[in-house]
């Protein structure tokens, strides 16, 4: 979640009647999956609170190798939020720390050079992150990646190289196991019997890394949303949502990405300005919910980022919203859910992503022992801080095993990705897809879309 402050000192000021608020029950503790792999209080939201005021106090200076260390271990899954019963905005410390750190010299490695290049430079100019985009999909469906995982060579490189390909591998559509390979063409006449629309139009927020490498289900959610009485327009001139900007401290570049997306969802075709804002990622999703407080400081954005932030909501909350349509059985084998942690915590929409499974007959759904767990992606974490990411993922695929489901979903593509990428290196049998991906089909096979054959 974006922060509506600049620095670390009136972040704190801001959250210090709930910092005071405290108990020290430690529940917070037990929610945070770094401090259950390490069991370092310094790796907890209780810890970090201490050492982010410790700094304010002066105590602590803000390069001190201690508070760099274990504020960039902290994987931003805000789950601690939710278990705070003083209700203290976490998210909102950890980013305004994080900016606090980046203006470090000791940050200046050649991995956090390298990303801040990347986010300066590329990510926040369109043209050429579409460039960058085209050229991993080449490396993906040219079978580059796949070629590199299995006869070794990334692994001989670096673990981390090894794992980026693993993570670009996972990207990649999974096969359905059973049933004709075919999708659905959008249905050329709205059904009578779906819902109406809330609000005018709703118009769908596609993504940066959704519409570059998961352009399938940005198309499955248009399909979805069209049967239900619900089609959907999509600014031309929407840019990436901002949140890997805010996760590494530059919330200057995280506000222009913020300003262009008010300015381009400003008004939908018909002139509508209140017309539903559609996402189906889960980090975009808690970003976008987040621009009222990123901009709260702009006398020239303030009014409009909140009214912003208003409108948006995930897939999910919009079927729910039209009473959809339940489809056909899609045969799948045994299939659980797994909740991205910004849907959860950040868009409170876990629930509703997970309903469109039920809108499946007789699906064999299996729960998953720790579904509202972090999976260790968050964001670019899993290149920044490998070893413990791969512990928290560790966690995640064990009882994935356990649930002996071989079908997976889970509405974020980071988590997509990550959980992919694990499953592959670890010689387990998963599939990784999103919900809507699966409500697709079943629409399909209940003749809801005209048949077109393609592959997959």
């Amino acid at each position: 979640m974006a922060v509506e402050i600049s620095n670390l000192s009136t972040a704190l000021a801001h959250e210090e009647e709930k910092i005071l608020a405290c108990v020290h029950c430690g529940l917070c503790l037990e929610a945070c999956p770094t401090y259950v792999a390490t069991a370092d209080e310094n790796d907890g939201p209780r810890g970090r609170i201490y050492l982010m005021r410790a700094v304010k106090e002066g105590r602590l200076k803000s390069d001190s190798p201690t508070f760099e260390t274990h504020i960039d271990r902290c994987l931003g899954c805000r789950a601690c939020e939710a278990a705070c019963p003083a209700g203290v905005q976490y998210g909102l410390l950890l980013e305004a720390a994080r900016a606090e750190i980046s203006k470090s010299p000791a940050k200046q490695t050649w991995v956090y050079r390298i990303l801040h290049f990347v986010l300066r430079h590329v990510w926040l100019q369109p043209g050429r992150l579409r460039f960058a985009f085209g050229f991993a999909r080449l490396m993906r469906d040219s079978g580059f990646a796949k070629f590199m995982l299995r006869t070794g060579i990334a692994r001989g490189m670096s673990p981390r190289f090894e794992f980026a390909m693993a993570l670009l591998e996972g990207s990649r559509a999974a096969t359905k196991p059973r049933g004709e390979q075919s999708a659905g063409k959008m249905p050329a006449n709205r059904p009578q019997d779906a819902g109406a629309p809330t609000a005018g139009a709703p118009m769908l927020f596609k993504g940066c890394v959704t519409e570059s490498l998961f352009k399938r289900v940005n198309d499955a959610t248009q399909r979805v949303l069209t049967v239900n009485g619900c089609a959907t327009q999509s600014p031309e001139s929407q840019v990436c949502c901002g949140a890997l900007h805010a996760h590494a401290g530059d919330l200057e570049g995280a506000r222009k990405l913020a300003r262009q997306n008010i300015d381009a969802f400003a008004k939908g075709s018909n002139g509508d300005d209140a017309a539903p804002i559609i996402t189906n990622a889960g980090g975009c999703g808690a970003m976008l919910v987040s621009y009222g407080h990123l901009l709260a400081d702009d006398p020239n954005y303030a009014e409009r980022a909140k009214e912003f932030s208003e409108r948006v909501r995930d897939v999910g909350q919009q079927l729910h919203a039209l009473a959809f349509r339940n489809g056909a059985s899609i045969d799948y084998e045994r299939t659980t859910y797994d909740a991205s942690c910004h849907l959860q915590h950040g868009q409170h929409a876990a629930d509703a992503s997970l309903g469109m499974l039920w809108a499946m007959p007789d699906l064999n759904f299996a729960l998953l022992t720790g579904s509202d767990v972090c999976c260790g992606g968050a964001g670019v974490y899993n290149m920044l801080e490998p070893e413990l990411s791969q512990e928290v993922l560790i966690e995640k695929l064990k009882h994935i095993n356990e649930s002996g489901a071989v079908v997976l979903a889970t509405a974020n593509p980071g988590c997509h990705m990550q959980i992919a990428a694990g499953a592959a290196l670890a010689g387990v049998k998963l599939k990784v897809v999103h919900p809507v991906e699966l409500l697709d089909e079943s629409y399909r096979r209940a003749g809801f879309y005209e048949k077109q054959t393609v592959e997959i």
